[in-house]
């Protein structure tokens, strides 16, 4: 029987205390005393979020797979929780055995987006491990950072014993067998680092040294240590249906942000949108076969009893078998009841069908992305869509009953004009007029609601738009405030609502994003101060962030507002994406020059991916 790290008193005394006793449908039970290696998991952000992550539930269910390795979980506690443990000094517990987390082998911590970097050092100031990595001992876990973020993870690199670049699928057996091996041959935790940065994928910061030049722009990035490499590569799954997949998912007993079974339909995609650092970091486009599909949804809905099923894809509508997987998930999802869930479908009449056979049209909104408001500016991001494409998805949906939209901006993009901000609204009071043209006025379901959103563009690495200047906070501001009062003028005003995003919190997320070695140091600074979950609006301090940059002195428009040169070092040149930077400058130009590349099934732009040696790269 095993004993909760919480006494029922403070379980009655927080919210949720479901977030913090595990037991959950699915949960693996190990002998923790029986395995070599114990690994816990963490997702830096509160249990819900991170139970809805797929990663998580992919890495938990390949490394307990194996005998010898008893993979857990643990979570930020929430603030509530966080104060109890602080004054009664509880350490931070894995929700499996309820043990300390310092008492394991590894930490693995996901790293999903830039704003939760204060909760890294909450997870482990909790638990006891030094926040440094050159700090800790022979008694710590190995802190090892996977994930989105890695792809730039010089703001945290003081924080981490290593990063793992690429999918988890790959290299983990191998780094976990050289672990197992140097701890049977009692090799120190700088022997296992050293083993370690000798895989390709591995990158160990401490091995390295920056130096700057006197505008502060990197001058060289050295090794100080033989086995560490002057390249990391990230590593990509090839075969995407051999590779593990949970058949068994985590199933909470809470209500989690994503409820629902995840069916990971293809990772990558053809697409070129420039702004986007998944569609570039993910490449090339691997499809999951439609037989390997059908076995894991029925295997997923009967072992774990979910309501509905999402396909998971950064683009959907680009499945070569979406056809085939609908007419099978709605024969079998009929028979049970079990709703379908579509994420990242574009505007199209097959879409547009096969969400009329999912949904209840009545009820339901339909969501697209158009992403800009021009023409000019949809070719300058490459998005692939022109206004015919949109206004045509929209007609048919009208006709097909829909009188909910929802649009997807962003405001702030390279080469942006007021033209290009008044295209937004203007589109919106185009697509109302064609729902009132379309549809007659005794088929109406009420007014045709359009709702449109802008976030603020963030120039991400490893994208065609890491070189582009990012806008000031006031600038965002500026520009939704134009897309909001054109909104006013307009005839059909009532049937558009317009929402944005806040512009503090981008320009702190472009500064952690393209930010290098340098920015330790602040987060460091807003967590000693009381910064955690920075992420949630309603604790995020942006007082204490402007303070703190202050103190520290940091030029906050030298990483964000300044356009990068094109023959500058940057913080993530040392990694290796397998997309080419001559490739990305290509990309770059071409949205200067307002030109639209192809998908890669139109043709191949050469962009370096093929050098995996699989995917849609050799699919012909």
């Amino acid at each position: 029987m095993r004993e909760l790290a919480l006494s029922d008193e403070i379980l009655l005394q927080i919210e949720k205390p479901a977030r913090y006793i595990g037991n959950e449908v699915n949960m693996v039970v190990k002998d923790p005393k029986q395995v070599a290696v114990r690994f816990a998991m963490c997702f830096p952000d509160v249990y819900e979020i991170g139970m809805s992550h797929l990663g998580i539930q992919i890495i938990y269910d390949m490394l307990n797979k194996r005998e010898d390795v008893y993979c857990e979980r643990v979570y930020s506690p929430w603030v509530d929780l966080d104060q109890i443990m602080r004054e009664q000094n509880i350490p931070l517990f894995s929700i499996e055995t309820q043990q300390p987390i310092r008492q394991f082998d590894f930490l693995g911590i996901t790293l999903q987006y830039e704003m939760c970097y204060t909760n890294i050092l909450q997870v482990l100031d909790l638990a006891g491990i030094p926040l440094k990595a050159v700090e800790r001992d022979e008694t710590d876990p190995i802190v090892i950072g996977g994930g989105p973020c890695t792809y730039n993870p010089e703001p945290i690199a003081d924080f981490f014993d290593m990063f793992y670049i690429g999918e988890g699928e790959t290299a983990y057996h191998q780094l976990i067998d050289l672990y197992k091996e140097n701890k049977k041959n009692h090799g120190s935790r700088k022997e296992f680092l050293e083993k370690a940065a000798e895989l390709e994928c591995i990158y160990v910061p401490q091995f390295y040294d920056v130096s700057y030049q006197d505008d502060g722009t990197i001058k060289e990035m050295k090794r100080n240590n033989p086995h560490a490499k002057d390249s990391v590569r990230k590593q990509i799954v090839l075969d995407f249906d051999q590779v593990t997949y949970p058949e068994k998912p985590l199933v909470p007993f809470i209500k989690v942000t994503q409820d629902r079974c995840v069916l990971e339909i293809q990772r990558g995609c053809i697409r070129e949108c420039r702004f986007c650092q998944a569609g570039s970091v993910y490449k090339p486009l691997r499809e999951k076969s439609l037989e390997r599909l059908k076995t894991l949804a029925k295997t997923m809905l009967h072992s774990t009893g979910h309501e509905e099923i999402s396909l998971s894809s950064l683009s959907t509508s680009d499945y070569s078998k979406l056809n085939e997987l609908m007419d099978f998930l709605l024969d079998e999802c009929k028979k049970q009841k079990i709703n379908i869930s579509l994420p990242s479908l574009r505007i199209d009449a097959f879409s547009l069908d096969v969400m009329s056979k999912v949904q209840d049209v009545k009820k339901s909104s339909i969501t697209f992305a158009p992403e800009a408001g021009t023409q000019r500016m949809r070719n300058v991001i490459n998005k692939g869509l022109t206004e015919e494409d949109i206004l045509n998805g929209c007609k048919q949906a009208f006709e097909g009953g829909w009188n909910k939209v929802k649009f997807y901006f962003m405001l702030g993009q390279p080469t942006e004009t007021n033209e290009d901000v008044d295209g937004i609204m203007d589109l919106c009071e185009k697509i109302a007029e064609l729902y009132y043209e379309t549809v007659p006025k005794e088929k109406r379901n009420g007014k045709c609601q359009i709702t449109a959103s802008t976030s603020f563009f963030v120039p991400k690495p490893f994208t065609p738009f890491q070189w582009a200047p990012m806008c000031t906070a006031e600038t965002f501001l500026d520009k939704a405030k134009r897309v909001n009062d054109r909104r006013k003028t307009l005839l059909n005003q009532k049937s558009i609502k317009y929402n944005w995003h806040e512009s503090d919190i981008s320009v702190l997320e472009g500064l952690l994003a393209r930010g290098d070695r340098r920015l330790c140091d602040l987060i460091l600074y807003i967590y000693e101060q009381g910064g955690i979950y920075d992420a949630w609006s309603e604790f995020h301090n942006q007082e204490l962030w402007e303070s703190a940059i202050k103190e520290l002195g940091i030029d906050v428009d030298f990483y964000v507002t300044r356009a990068r040169n094109e023959d500058e070092i940057l913080p993530w040149d040392f990694i290796d994406t397998g997309v080419t930077k001559q490739f990305l400058l290509r990309e770059w130009h071409n949205a200067l020059n307002e030109k639209v590349t192809p998908n890669c099934r139109m043709q191949c732009s050469g962009c370096g991916a093929a050098g995996f040696g699989g995917g849609i790269c050799h699919e012909n």
